[in-house]
């Protein structure tokens, strides 16, 4: 039989671990980590269960597919319940601005920080829908290795005015600042600065309405949970705590894979990993073309994440499921992190409580929390032994004042995560959140290939490769792969 390696066991490989395995392959996933999932693990610290990659579930079509694979049922392995609302905005003022719900709701709320409003929201969502006919519908599982796909590609997308950033769209339709960022944060969850992101990722406003916004009961942990089930009963082998170390060549194909614990020899190979460091540890420059090396060289990272994980003793009815918590600086922030590349004093959050929607995350009476701030990655060179617990406590004494009073008297849980730590437990090149950045010159045929610039054998899956970060991305790119891999003949 046939076999395939998937190096990287991240949501992006598990769908191809699975996809590949559908199409007659004895497949093998590898991954560094105790557990499957890539970024998306899950921490369990006396009661409190915290999810520690993606929160927000927007096309779970994508990951109903996977069963339907093998003819099960999603619904048999997890349960997915809609979020109302879907994001709270609050603003420095104390204001906050609900989004989600029906476009009525929507547009009572926009009315009631800028009435003029409303018609332009309405006009961007027709705009989203547009650009979501295109990037999402017709392009997210299409393969861009080659020009010839991206020519075509490129004056649908000129008419779109794709060239324009996620701000630049926005503000074409809003006036009101308020509503300009709370429109335009999209991209900063996928890893990209809305004044440097291609709008084509102003499609996930028309995606999150199209779909709505989920959360699998038990947390992320239960999404990986069920797929690792399903895999386990259709015979995929899963090998953990376990670090590829090198990709044995034979002329132009890959005939073994190398850790630290075994070589698996195989017929096709799909990393899941940061190309970045696909390219720079594992695969031979010899073995690479010039697009390959000159991408690995010079794609711009996307910023870096500081995770701070708390726990509480008591329970904060007034906080919704994903919360935004915009500080009084917009652009400037995002220019200290994404340009300047300094730690700034100030900050803007996402702030999640998953025991809104599914109390069982934490002892009863409790809250789980996680609150991901924006940093710089560490190309910043910040040393962040010598800044984490202050910037942690900065954080803590923000939202204390603000909507969480007294949360340092009721703290029971906290611990950290920082570039350091994306950098050590996902080989994650300069510690970025999500691979290189969601630029227009960083799209399509200008990421990296989902068909490798190398190896013949060797494909690539995940946030760094074609269509890009977050979870509808990277399972829409082991579809690309999938399309790539030809069926085993029996």
């Amino acid at each position: 039989m046939s076999k395939a390696i998937v190096i990287g066991g991240g949501f992006g490989g598990i769908a191809s671990a699975l996809r590949l395995k559908a199409k007659g392959y004895e497949v093998t996933i590898i991954d560094q980590c105790p557990r499957l999932g890539g970024r998306a693990q899950q921490f369990v610290k006396d009661g409190f269960v915290f999810d520690a990659g993606p929160t927000v579930v927007t096309a779970p079509f994508l990951f109903e597919e996977l069963f339907e694979l093998f003819n099960k049922q999603l619904s048999d392995y997890m349960q997915f319940v809609p979020v109302t609302p879907w994001y709270r905005f609050v603003y420095p003022d104390g204001s906050h601005f609900d989004y989600g719900g029906t476009i009525e709701e929507t547009l009572a709320r926009i009315a009631e920080i800028e009435p003029d409003d409303q018609q332009g929201y309405l006009a961007l969502l027709k705009q989203s829908e547009s650009i979501f006919d295109v990037g999402f519908t017709q392009l997210s599982s299409t393969p861009f290795h080659q020009i010839s796909t991206m020519l075509a590609q490129i004056p649908p997308l000129i008419k779109l005015k794709c060239y324009r950033s996620v701000w630049q769209m926005v503000c074409a339709y809003l006036k009101n600042d308020k509503l300009r960022q709370a429109f335009s944060i999209q991209p900063l969850l996928v890893g990209g600065n809305p004044f440097a992101t291609t709008s084509i990722y102003s499609l996930i406003h028309f995606l999150e309405r199209k779909w709505g916004v989920h959360f699998a009961m038990g947390g992320t942990g239960a999404i990986v949970d069920g797929l690792t089930k399903l895999m386990h009963e259709e015979g995929i082998k899963i090998q953990l705590n376990t670090k590829v170390t090198g990709l044995n060549l034979k002329g132009n194909h890959i005939q073994s894979v190398i850790t630290n614990h075994d070589e698996f020899y195989c017929d096709k190979v799909v990393s899941n990993i940061d190309p970045k460091y696909l390219y720079r540890h594992l695969v031979d420059p010899k073995a690479q073309t010039l697009s390959a090396k000159i991408k690995t060289k010079h794609a711009t990272l996307s910023m870096g994440l500081f995770v701070l994980y708390f726990g509480t003793d008591k329970q904060y009815a007034n906080i919704v499921h994903h919360t935004i918590w915009l500080g009084k600086r917009y652009k400037e922030l995002l220019t200290d992190i994404f340009d300047r590349k300094i730690l700034a004093e100030d900050f803007s959050l996402y702030l999640h409580r998953p025991t809104a929607t599914d109390p069982s995350m934490a002892p009863a009476g409790c809250d789980s929390f996680y609150v991901l701030a924006p940093v710089p990655n560490n190309l910043s060179h910040i040393d962040w032994e010598q800044e984490q617990e202050q910037y942690a406590d900065n954080i803590i004494a923000a939202l204390e004042r603000t909507i969480m009073p007294d949360l340092s008297s009721h703290l029971v849980q906290r611990f950290i995560k920082t570039p350091n730590d994306f950098e050590s437990d996902y080989s994650s090149v300069a510690g970025s959140g999500f691979s290189i950045a969601p630029t227009f010159q960083q799209s399509a045929w200008f990421r990296f290939h989902n068909q490798a610039e190398g190896p013949a054998n060797l494909y690539l899956c995940g946030a760094g490769t074609h269509p890009g970060a977050g979870l509808p991305g990277v399972l829409s790119s082991a579809k690309v792969v999938d399309k790539l891999i030809p069926k085993v003949n029996i």
